[in-house]
């Protein structure tokens, strides 16, 4: 057979078998061509091995920094039924097992990305040799995609590395860094990536590999075998599950059910209970929206001219504080030595102290090393003056929240750094257009609004104007994207996209508030319906002084629709600030831990308590969402859908396992969410419920978000 997309050739006395070849994408991925290609490719190894051709076979990758991504997603997502996917689940084992079963030595040189369906076919070779590249990490994501392993990993992984390693990769689609799978036993040495090909036949043929096993590993081995050991696992296993995905993700759990059912069986009965299980989830809605997650996800990230765009090199921000120590801590964290300048020593002090918190989590986590820790605090230079700004990239300003304030700093800034510097503001909802006529080069200019905190928050919206250059937003685009963040490109506008869908949502909750819903009934509405955490805790951690702030501006916008309720307010007014001073809905320790209810917020809004259906609670949150991203739409704010979903996902935490906002909305039925809202408008509020013509129009011609 001729192969285009892998190598195949036997070099002293050794088969090698080269994946990657002539692969111009990224990242090196399974898809039907080439799982033809390495069945026939094993299918040689195999007649090899029994007329002992060969001494042994090596597995590699043509394709530097990527050994294999795993299956091609889109590949997943094309299973129309069930049927389909056993079918394939099951001409894809034959191909594993004829390499599992090879009698010589086997080995998958894993240099690089080793994921999903590429750790599971390093799991049929006899050994797996990691090199000391830092980029090769290891792992089975395929819960994040609501399926399981389906090429035999869930089979082999406990056997290789052990039932808790196993679990915790798989649950959580954890990936380890190589040193790491040496030390949890999946790999059996590591090598340097430079002599990684030359060293391998050597310690395949020669060498003893692996981890050296203790008295504690055989004791923990002994105690995995019994019975008894292995039911507290998954016990506990399955508790902890729960606790972590309140039941919205059937994958966990299908996983554990696959683990505990499949424990003792032959490969055989194994691998069927498995590709059954992959099958089935395969065509959950769980699963389809998760996968549209992740293609919108990579679509955001997908910038045709990158390659012919500067990088930044070094970066500054205006503004210390705990949001400017954030930024800081993004540049220097991505080797950009970022300079980090304010008025005074206290706001500067105050940003280090920020940065370095988040470092020291890092090195907690064990994700970075002490040295690392010192050499890149150490790289955030903290100034008064505008010294060194001439050496600048980029400039980040993220002083207060004041537009004459701004203007003022960037008529400022111009003078001091270079004419192709890109200059943009932190805001979270002051005018950018008006923000740009403060300068004198407004082509350059854009708003780049974080979400707190920097360190967590994947999503950074970068605001146009009239007068901005493409090349500066695909610039930023491209930082977003090298500092591994998630960009969305919107124009400007109040709140504009994120804040804009989020406003009504906690206003509305404060209404219900008003009328007497409790903050318990509310929140948990939120909670049962997916979302991380509910509106009564959000504005907690927002700040109650802020909601007030981005109200007001909101009103002042977009008019009645966005009239504000008066309950944050009184809040604001009674010093009941949220998270910021221990107190706002709920009250918190100095560490910033809840203490429980508030019981001052019973008193504001006096002892009106209304008992209301869960659904109706949550009607009320997310209609006022959805119909606001109409709006948004008809404005322009952002031309498509996808933009809006991956902004509510990424920056608000709203339940992937729905697809998005609008994906949820198009699945739910337009028709049936312009009934509610109209009827809401009757019977709540005309103002707050007035429906968007856009979304009334797009119903009634019978199409949906996705279709335009």
């Amino acid at each position: 057979m001729t192969y285009k997309h892998i190598s195949f050739e036997i070099k002293n006395d050794l088969l090698w078998i080269g994946l990657g070849l002539n692969e111009t994408k990224s990242m090196t991925t399974l898809t039907r061509d080439s799982l033809e290609e390495l069945k026939s490719a094993f299918n040689e190894a195999a007649a090899l091995d029994k007329k002992q051709g060969v001494k042994g076979l090596c597995l590699f990758s043509h394709k530097k920094g990527v050994f294999l991504a795993g299956m091609d997603i889109s590949v997943i997502n094309g299973l129309k039924n069930e049927a389909e996917a056993l079918r394939s689940l099951e001409e894809a084992h034959t191909i594993f097992n004829t390499l599992e079963d090879l009698k010589m030595p086997t080995v998958a040189l894993v240099d690089g990305v080793c994921l999903g369906g590429g750790l599971e076919m390093s799991l049929c070779c006899k050994k797996i040799f990691v090199s000391d590249n830092p980029k090769t990490a290891l792992g089975l994501p395929e819960v994040m995609l609501g399926v399981l392993p389906g090429f035999g990993g869930t089979y082999r992984l406990p056997k290789k590395a052990g039932l808790p390693t196993a679990l915790d990769m798989i649950l959580t689609g954890k990936q380890v860094k190589g040193k790491n799978a040496f030390k949890l036993g999946i790999a059996d040495a590591i090598l340097p990536t430079e002599r990684m090909i030359e060293l391998a036949p050597t310690y395949l043929l020669e060498k003893k590999t692996g981890k050296k096993k203790t008295l504690k590993d055989n004791l923990t081995d002994a105690a995995m075998d019994n019975f008894v050991t292995r039911k507290i696992i998954f016990q506990k296993a399955r508790e902890k599950v729960l606790e972590t995905t309140k039941g919205f993700y059937p994958a966990p759990l299908k996983i554990l059910e696959v683990l505990e059912t499949g424990a003792g069986k032959n490969r055989t009965s194994y691998l069927q209970i498995e590709a059954q299980a992959f099958a089935e989830l395969s065509q959950s809605e769980q699963s389809k929206n998760l996968q549209n997650v992740f293609f919108l996800t990579d679509a955001s990230k997908k910038l045709d001219n990158k390659d012919q765009l500067p990088s930044v090199h070094r970066g500054a921000v205006l503004g210390a504080g705990v949001m400017g120590g954030g930024i800081a801590w993004l540049f220097a964290h991505n080797n950009q030595a970022p300079l980090m300048k304010d008025l005074n020593q206290a706001g500067l002090e105050l940003g280090l102290k920020q940065s370095a918190q988040n470092f020291a989590g890092a090195v907690k986590r064990r994700r970075m090393s002490q040295d690392d820790f010192d050499r890149k605090q150490r790289s955030i230079t903290p100034t008064m003056t505008f010294d060194g700004f001439k050496a600048v990239d980029l400039v980040i300003e993220a002083v207060v929240e004041n537009m004459d304030v701004k203007k003022k700093v960037f008529s400022e800034v111009e003078n001091y750094v270079r004419p192709d510097a890109l200059l943009t503001s932190n805001t979270s909802s002051l005018s950018v257009e008006e923000m740009s006529q403060a300068l004198k080069n407004p082509e350059r200019f854009c708003g780049l609004h974080f979400f707190n905190p920097v360190n967590k928050m994947p999503l950074v919206e970068i605001i146009t104007h009239s007068k901005v250059d493409q090349k500066t937003v695909d610039s930023l685009v491209k930082w977003v994207l090298d500092v591994k963040k998630t960009p969305i490109v919107v124009k400007d506008g109040p709140g504009f996209l994120v804040n804009r869908i989020l406003a009504p949502y906690l206003n509305e909750a404060a209404f219900l508030l008003e009328e007497g819903v409790s903050v318990d009934a509310l929140d948990q509405a939120a909670l049962n319906f997916g979302m991380p955490m509910g509106p009564c805790r959000l504005m907690d951690e927002i700040g109650i002084d802020v909601c007030v702030k981005v109200g007001k501006i909101m009103h002042d916008g977009l008019g009645e629709r966005a009239t504000p309720s008066s309950l944050s307010t009184k809040l604001y007014e009674t010093g009941l600030l949220g998270k910021k001073n221990n107190k706002g809905f709920f009250l918190y320790d100095e560490k910033g831990k809840s203490l429980g209810n508030n019981p001052e917020i019973d008193k504001l809004i006096g002892n009106n308590q209304k008992t209301m259906d869960e659904t109706t609670i949550q009607m009320r949150l997310f209609l006022p969402m959805i119909n606001e991203a109409s709006y948004i739409l008809a404005d322009k704010i952002c031309d498509k859908a996808a933009t809006v979903d991956i902004g509510m996902i990424y920056g608000t935490g709203f339940p992937p396992f729905r697809g998005g906002l609008l994906k949820y909305a198009d699945q739910e039925g337009l028709d049936r969410i312009v009934n509610a809202i109209e009827r809401f408008a009757t019977e709540v509020n005309a103002h707050r419920y007035m429906l968007s013509p856009f979304l009334k129009d797009l119903a009634a011609s019978g199409k949906k978000f996705y279709d335009l």
